[in-house]
């Protein structure tokens, strides 16, 4: 099915790109020293949640932590002393974005584990086309399958330096998508930085803003521009497990 955009720009809804990494109990991704998601058979009185055990439905609680365990976007709500839901938000689902592929620096600090850092100059050769974009996808080098599954615990991930903030707030960029478990150092001594500027808390909070972390973007898809339909599930929650579409747009020949 085609959606028309304008008179000669459309985009292939039956062509979406998945960039989300699912809930998976048979062996999630995690982060932030949790344990693996997992599910439990409910059992009450003579019922039982499994078909395969005689039940006449499969019926579990699922457990996980959306920060950990999966792709996740959050608000504001993730940093200020009252817990604002994404879910309560009313941002632009459904924007241009601008799909990026970038090798962090690796800083030596003269520690055992290496800062790894995108900064400013990372964005130099993409400064002339960001312009007319609300979200900025960020793919980062190395990427590889293992992405899907990884244990970023105590692995001092790569992260993002806060003089992009302004480049972002130039561009009044609303929407940030990172296949990292989080825009700030795994262990800053809790400044988050980033969450903090991004989002302009304590001052005047920017409610409409949103970061998507733990997202997967294939190997074989292009970078440019693209249409996002940013799907967050409805929880009431500072973060929600979220689905990020990205669709091709295409010109009328």
């Amino acid at each position: 099915m085609k959606l028309h955009l304008s008179d000669n720009i459309f985009i292939e809804t039956s062509k979406a790109i998945d960039l989300s990494i699912p809930v998976n109990p048979k062996g999630s991704i995690t982060a932030w020293h949790l344990q693996q998601a997992s599910y439990k058979i409910v059992e009450s009185g003579g019922f039982i949640g499994s078909v395969q055990d005689g039940g006449n439905v499969n019926f579990r609680d699922l457990y996980f932590n959306p920060h950990s365990h999966c792709t996740h976007t959050e608000c504001c709500g993730h940093i200020t002393k009252e817990v604002s839901s994404i879910n309560q938000q009313k941002p632009s689902f459904f924007c241009k974005a601008l799909l990026i592929t970038i090798k962090p620096r690796v800083e030596n600090n003269n520690s055992r584990q290496r800062d790894s850092v995108i900064d400013i100059s990372h964005f130099n050769e993409y400064k002339n086309i960001i312009d007319g974009h609300e979200a900025i996808i960020i793919r980062t080098l190395p990427n590889t399958d293992e992405k899907l599954n990884l244990d970023y615990s105590g692995t001092n991930p790569c992260y993002l330096s806060t003089d992009i903030i302004p480049l972002l707030n130039k561009h009044s960029i609303k929407h940030l998508i990172i296949d990292l478990p989080s825009v700030d150092k795994e262990n800053d001594n809790g400044r988050l930085a980033f969450h903090h500027q991004f989002w302009n808390v304590p001052q005047k909070p920017i409610m409409d803003r949103t970061i998507t972390e733990l997202a997967y973007i294939p190997n074989d898809v292009e970078d440019g521009s693209y249409i996002l339909n940013l799907q967050v599930s409805a929880f009431e929650n500072d973060a929600s497990p979220s689905r990020p579409i990205i669709f091709k747009i295409r010109r009328a020949v």
